[in-house]
């Protein structure tokens, strides 16, 4: 199967995983990653072909998507597997799937990443911020029965993957949590500099909710 053939089933079978997915974790969400991911890779190399793959698939077995207590890997694997994808290839697109979640990072940050990691994962996190991460981070709270705000709850500082997966705040609270601390946690030098505009946003976003939260009309 030519590279051509291989990245279109692909997009086909995102698509049929993923194009009723409501968490924001669809295919539109896996083709904006891959088009991000392959802007990013013109500037800083790596494995095109692995890059592609890898933000085509990565979502299509995250745990939120299949609604289950851990990811499926094996759903990316397989289709690599039965479109006879050679092994170099499967275990790098694998290692950056298996390796790209923000939760997964927590505490593992200083761990050096090869750098087709480092463009998906940018890419993915690129996602999350500006009115795309906004629109996203509703619509997951909502799909999670998350209030968009609750005064109550306090913002909470993850020190592992585990205190992530069970934070139960309100979706605004996220933006504390994660969404505003992923311009700093990005890897390369281009999406580094592609995201403040972003981040500027959101902060902005924020600042106009609590206000308007308030009563206040001005």
């Amino acid at each position: 199967m030519t590279e051509k053939n291989l990245i279109t089933s692909a997009e086909l079978f995102v698509q049929e995983r993923l194009g009723d997915e409501a968490t924001g974790h669809d295919w539109w969400h896996a083709n904006r990653v891959r088009n991000v991911a392959l802007q990013i890779h013109d500037v800083e190399g790596g494995d095109k072909n692995v890059i592609e793959l890898a933000s085509l698939l990565h979502d299509v077995g995250d745990r939120k998507v299949i609604n289950e207590e851990n990811d499926n890997y094996a759903i990316a694997e397989d289709f690599l597997r039965a479109h006879e994808v050679g092994a170099a290839t499967i275990n790098s697109v694998m290692y950056v799937i298996q390796n790209i979640s923000y939760s997964k990072s927590i505490g593992t940050e200083e761990v050096e990443k090869p750098i087709e990691l480092q463009i998906v994962q940018d890419a993915d996190r690129f996602d999350a911020l500006g009115a795309i991460g906004i629109a996203r981070a509703f619509a997951f709270g909502g799909s999670r029965g998350r209030p968009i705000y609750d005064p109550s709850y306090s913002a909470q500082v993850f020190a592992s993957t585990a205190d992530y997966k069970a934070a139960d705040g309100s979706t605004l609270h996220h933006f504390d949590e994660k969404l505003f601390l992923l311009k700093d946690k990005l890897n390369t030098e281009t999406a580094k500099r592609i995201a403040e505009e972003r981040d500027a946003y959101m902060h902005e976003f924020y600042s106009r909710f609590l206000a308007e939260w308030e009563g206040n009309i001005s």
